[in-house]
């Protein structure tokens, strides 16, 4: 790892300081011209004396702005402090993680991996009409059926069609014979420019798409395409839990990736990162946001720069090494789960890279669903699979517990079956 190290408290603190410094100080500066301020003083209270060992809540109320796209020409310097450890990050998780060259990627912090997603397909929509001259028509997204609804919902708001690819019921793996049936279809069918939608954790299985099951059909279809990888779940597990991994910038047929700090990096909710290459980002320019010091480059604009420095102090905190064994950790309860569910010879999936165990609904009473809060894959009577995240909450006690319950109603269901 080239920057992502472990920092103690002490000098994460001094960091986080030394930015605050370099952004305007809205209590003390002459600031005239700024539509925003330090948050509200007769609620949020900036003199209490906790505020000083506390320096995620000292951000929070100095309220940095990171509005633009701070990896991309200039910015507004009256937050220049904390965009420099919103940098910082981007380039941990871009070169340290999924092995992008230094200097050959933008990227923001969004909020969510919903908007991530979107500004993904936005610039690919964009690059395509721009660069290639497409007409809308003519583009389509390509997704795995059990992709984030945020793609839908992309394909809604950009008015393009969305090809939702079937997968096995019990292997969660794409159908390649559909997919290329679907490519060949939308092809006949006008279809000349199409962006992937590759996953690396899907939100109900965990599971793993393998972009090259894309890369291939497209490529046979002598198609343009631009490939995406969801990692909004698995871009803080997969690439720790599976040295081989090849989903990263190094295969140079990836464009961007989308990654959730608030979901495995128990970051404050509404925080995505969203990462691509060199040469794309400035496909969604808003040239009309011109009070804007630099150029906006993002679908949200404004977005709070506290979130930048949250990741920023997460990833400090444990380093390369200490954030590895944690992920490790989360492993071996995820093993004994699965390892409880095959003595029962209860039917499940799980990617054995990753940390979500997906159990077969019929084996799930409704009252253990409740009990254990329990995610359905839909929430009506069609449902089919209930899943378990082992995240850092959930230890072997809680486990142990659940098991203990499953296995009972498993004897008991085997009880009245012989009786009747």
């Amino acid at each position: 790892m080239i920057t992502w190290k472990k920092l103690p408290q002490t000098e994460q603190q001094l960091r986080i300081e030394k930015a605050l410094k370099e952004n305007v100080d809205f209590t003390h500066d002459i600031s005239l011209g700024y539509p925003g301020s330090r948050l509200d003083g007769e609620v949020f209270r900036n003199d209490v004396p906790f505020l000083k060992d506390a320096p995620l809540l000292q951000t929070y109320v100095s309220n940095p702005n990171h509005i633009g796209c701070h990896t991309f020409g200039a910015s507004e310097s009256a937050f220049s402090g904390t965009q420099e450890m919103e940098r910082e990050v981007l380039k941990i998780i871009a070169v340290d993680i999924f092995k992008a060259e230094t200097n050959g990627y933008d990227g923001y912090i969004a909020p969510g991996g919903t908007e991530a997603n979107i500004q993904a397909i936005w610039m690919y929509r964009n690059h395509f009409i721009n660069d290639c001259e497409a007409k809308l028509d003519e583009i389509a997204i390509i997704a795995s059926e059990d992709t984030h609804y945020s793609i839908p919902k992309a394909a809604n708001l950009l008015m393009l069609d969305w090809h939702a690819v079937p997968v096995d019921f019990e292997t969660r793996a794409i159908d390649k014979a559909q997919l290329d049936n679907i490519v060949a279809s939308a092809k006949a069918n006008g279809k000349k420019f199409f962006i992937a939608v590759s996953n690396m954790g899907t939100t109900m299985f965990g599971s793993i798409d393998n972009p090259v099951d894309y890369i291939t059909v497209l490529e046979k279809h002598q198609l343009t395409y631009k490939l995406h990888i969801d990692a909004a779940y698995g871009g803080f597990v997969y690439p720790f839990t599976n040295s081989a991994s090849a989903i990263s910038f190094q295969n140079p047929k990836i464009s961007s990736i989308t990654i959730d700090a608030h979901k495995m990096l128990q970051a404050p909710y509404g925080t995505g990162i969203f990462i691509c290459r060199k040469g794309l980002i400035e496909n969604v320019l808003t040239k009309e946001a011109e009070y804007v010091e630099g150029m906006d480059l993002t679908l949200c604009g404004s977005r709070s720069g506290t979130n930048a420095v949250a990741v920023w102090m997460i990833l400090f905190t444990y380093g390369a090494f200490g954030w590895c064994e944690k992920v490790r950790i989360l492993q071996m309860r995820t093993d004994w789960l699965c390892n409880a569910l095959d003595a029962l010879n209860i039917r499940y999936f799980r990617d054995p890279f990753m940390n979500i165990v997906t159990i077969h609904a019929r084996y799930i009473p409704k009252e253990m669903e409740k009990k254990y809060d329990l995610v359905p894959q839909k929430h009506d009577k069609t449902n089919q699979w209930y899943k378990i995240v082992i995240m850092n909450h959930v230890e072997v006690d809680h486990l142990s517990t659940f098991i203990a319950d499953l296995k009972s109603t498993r004897y008991a269901e085997k009880r009245a079956a012989t009786e009747v």
